[in-house]
C-alpha cells in the first residue's frame, strides 16, 4: 500500500474545517513513526483508562500503518485517528480505533475518517468491515449505521462481556462487496 499524496486531501479542508476562523483546518493523511508520541496524547486523553498501551500503538503502527489515518491541525496536534487492522487471507477488516479530540467532535471529522479508511480499504480488496462500539455510545452507533454498518448477530449485535466483566460491545459489520 502506497501513502497518497497529501495534494488529494488539500480540497476538504473547508470540509475539515470544524472550529472558529482563528483555528486550522486539519489536514487527513497516513499516520508517520513520528506520530507516535501524539497518537497516544490523543488516545489517553480521549479513552482514558481504556487507551491502548504505548507498546501496542508501536505495534498497531508497524503491522497496519497503511490503514492508520489521521487528522493533522499543521501545528504537530493530532485532532483524530482510524486504524483498521487487515487480515491477508479472508480479506477481513476490523476498525481498532477511531478517535476524535473532544474539542473537535460533532463536525463531521469522524466521518470523514471512517469515509477515506473505507475507501481505501475497498481499494485494498477488504470485503467485510467489523468494529465494536460501547452500547450506549448512540453517536457514534449513528454515524456508523449511516454509513452501512449493520448489527452483526441475534441481539442487535451485543455481545456481553466482550471485553471482560461488564464490558459490553455491539458488533457492528459492513460488507464492501455490496453495490452501495
Amino acid at each position: 500500500m502506497t501513502a497518497e499524496p497529501l495534494e488529494r486531501f488539500l480540497d476538504r479542508r473547508a470540509r475539515l474545517a470544524a472550529a472558529g476562523p482563528d483555528e486550522a483546518s486539519p489536514i487527513l493523511r497516513t499516520a508517520r513513526e513520528s506520530d507516535l508520541p501524539e497518537l497516544r496524547r490523543l488516545d489517553r486523553e480521549v479513552f482514558q483508562e481504556v487507551a491502548y498501551p504505548g507498546f501496542l500503538f508501536r505495534q498497531l503502527y508497524d503491522m497496519y500503518a497503511g490503514h492508520f489515518l489521521v487528522l493533522d491541525d499543521g501545528t504537530g496536534t493530532l485532532r483524530g485517528y482510524v486504524l483498521a487492522g487487515t487480515s491477508a487471507l479472508d480479506r477481513d477488516s476490523w476498525i481498532l480505533g477511531l478517535c476524535v479530540a473532544p474539542d473537535r467532535r460533532r463536525h463531521g471529522l469522524g466521518r470523514e475518517l471512517m469515509t477515506e479508511i473505507l475507501v481505501r480499504l475497498r481499494r485494498s480488496g477488504v470485503e467485510r468491515v467489523r468494529l465494536t462500539v460501547e452500547p450506549g455510545n448512540s453517536a457514534a452507533i449513528l454515524l456508523y449505521r449511516s454509513l452501512g454498518f449493520r448489527p452483526e448477530g441475534p441481539h442487535g449485535g451485543l455481545r456481553r462481556d466482550y471485553f471482560g466483566p461488564g464490558m459490553h460491545r455491539r458488533v457492528l459489520r459492513l460488507d464492501l462487496t455490496a453495490a452501495r
